[in-house]
């Protein structure tokens, strides 16, 4: 049984370790919008597309994993001579990443997946690439990149989406070569023959990839899966197997003479997105076989991951922080666990700010009265929290929402608001903004300009030049994001529905 202790201890070893991973870049592509309709030229959803992200996937998503969890992160991989191969080399810049070892294949189109969702259900997804196996000239440039960069590092990830980098041979040379070197090489595995993968430390299946692997064995129990596992382990010459079982967690199964480790999933988990999470997974046991971990640690560590990595949305990687904070969550009390987000001044609101930004931590805000909270409101807060580290909530005082909403509001005072939103996950800091009467300045721009939060977010169907805090953001580099509220609740309505019960 792996204590809380020591996953903290290797927490604390991951950063600067060097991790070397290999496979298919894909350029993950995010359209959404809201469907109010059906066509009437066919029955299928008319979706209204209002934003568009993009994100590194595949091995790329590995690798911004890695990044999140402070490692010294090196990608190889293959790209085409195309813009959305200029895509994937800006979103490595925009991690603070060299493109050096990203080679270009002027045969082949950059691997693009574009999904398309209505608030968090995804309608459709289309794929663009090609998957036969590059040419012995490309894999000649990868191979040969690979023995610069081998006696760097401490660990290897081979990340197979079947996009046609990691050949048989070119798998079998690095698999080789690395051993002889004593690094060891952690495989996602693709396609049903996993003997290509002979020698591998662990490869890391998921439920139907053991299934598929294994003639169709079942996986559904604890038995099954180690019955499955083994037979991969004596037929393929692989050293370990570490079955991701989704809702029943993590198994590692080693050789036949040590013991199996079952680390169960968290309850009561709010799923997004499942999109990535494998290679949140992935990443975090590299990363704990890097910091001298054992695959029992990599397990407990990957399954604290993949839980929080399912909330979010996208292929939005983890962060070393957030899995410090959950081990944290974890080893208090029920007493410790219930954190309160306090209400602060703006002097002390900065002051935190930049404690948050001195650790590295994505600060998000946001803003509004949120007079009687409703379910929009806490959808619409988790949504942002989880697109970056901290998130501050400006809340209207109760003169600001006189100005805004008129006399007989807020129903709530501003302290009560802020007792209760300060209560909820999603929100790790409230500070007080707005007018304090008619003609003043009733906006959080003042606020935002003093905080200089990295993201802003703004709830509705709004456009970014509808938004008259968007310029003040924009001007000292900040970002700004329009999310998506539930439909069918408002403040308004439910004071209306009350007056007439």
């Amino acid at each position: 049984m792996t204590d809380q202790q020591t996953l903290q201890t290797i927490c604390n070893a991951i950063p600067e370790k060097n991790i070397l991973i290999i496979g298919d870049v894909i350029l993950d592509r995010f359209v959404y919008g809201s469907v109010d309709r059906i066509s009437p030229e066919s029955p299928v959803p008319v979706l209204a597309r209002k934003r568009e992200q993009q994100m590194l996937g595949g091995a790329g998503n590995s690798f911004a994993n890695l990044i999140g969890l402070q490692t010294n992160a090196t990608l190889l991989s293959v790209i085409g001579d195309d813009d959305e191969g200029q895509n994937v080399k800006d979103l490595l810049t925009a991690l603070g990443s060299s493109d050096q070892f990203i080679v270009q294949d002027k045969t082949r189109p950059t691997s693009v997946k574009t999904r398309f969702l209505a608030g968090h259900q995804q309608l459709l997804r289309t794929d663009f690439e090609k998957t036969d196996p590059v040419s012995d000239e490309i894999a000649d440039q990868i191979f040969t990149h690979f023995q610069t960069l081998l006696p760097a590092h401490q660990a290897i990830i081979l990340s197979d989406y079947g996009k046609g980098v990691l050949r048989a041979d070119l798998i079998t040379k690095i698999i080789d070569m690395a051993n002889e070197a004593n690094v060891p090489v952690i495989v996602d595995p693709k396609g049903q023959d996993f003997s290509i993968y002979r020698g591998a430390f662990t490869i890391t299946p998921n439920r139907k990839e053991l299934s598929d692997a294994t003639q169709g064995r079942p996986t559904n129990t604890d038995e099954e899966v180690i019955t499955a596992a083994r037979y991969l382990i004596d037929t393929c010459g692989l050293q370990s197997v570490v079955a991701t079982r989704s809702q029943d967690g993590i198994s590692v199964i080693p050789s036949q003479s040590a013991p199996v480790t079952h680390v169960r999933s968290s309850q009561g988990i709010e799923v997004f997105d499942v999109s990535g999470a494998g290679d949140t997974v992935i990443a975090t046991i590299a990363a704990t076989i890097a910091a001298n971990g054992s695959l029992s640690d990599a397990a407990h560590l990957a399954n604290i991951a993949g839980s929080i990595a399912v909330t979010k949305v996208g292929t939005t990687p983890i962060r070393l922080e957030e899995i410090a904070q959950a081990l944290t969550n974890e080893s208090s009390s029920t007493t410790e666990r219930m954190r309160h987000a306090p209400l602060l001044s703006e002097e002390k609101a900065l002051e935190e700010v930049n404690r948050w930004r001195a650790r590295g931590l994505k600060v998000g805000f946001t803003n509004g009265c949120f007079d009687i909270l409703h379910a929009g409101h806490v959808t619409y807060l988790d949504e942002a929290r989880n697109r970056c580290d901290r998130l501050v909530l400006a809340l209207n005082s109760d003169s600001s929402v006189k100005v805004l909403k008129g006399p007989t509001r807020p129903i709530h005072d501003e302290q009560a608001r802020a007792t209760v939103l300060g209560a909820l996950a999603a929100v790790d800091m409230v500070v007080l903004f707005g007018a304090e009467k008619h003609g003043d300045d009733n906006t959080a721009c003042a606020l935002l300009d003093y905080l200089k939060p990295d993201m802003y977010f703004k709830g509705g169907d709004y456009t970014v030049d509808q938004i008259p805090e968007a310029p003040t953001v924009q001007a000292y580099g900040g970002s700004v994001e329009v999310l998506q509220i539930v439909e069918g609740y408002s403040t308004t309505k439910a004071i209306e529905k009350s007056k007439t019960a």
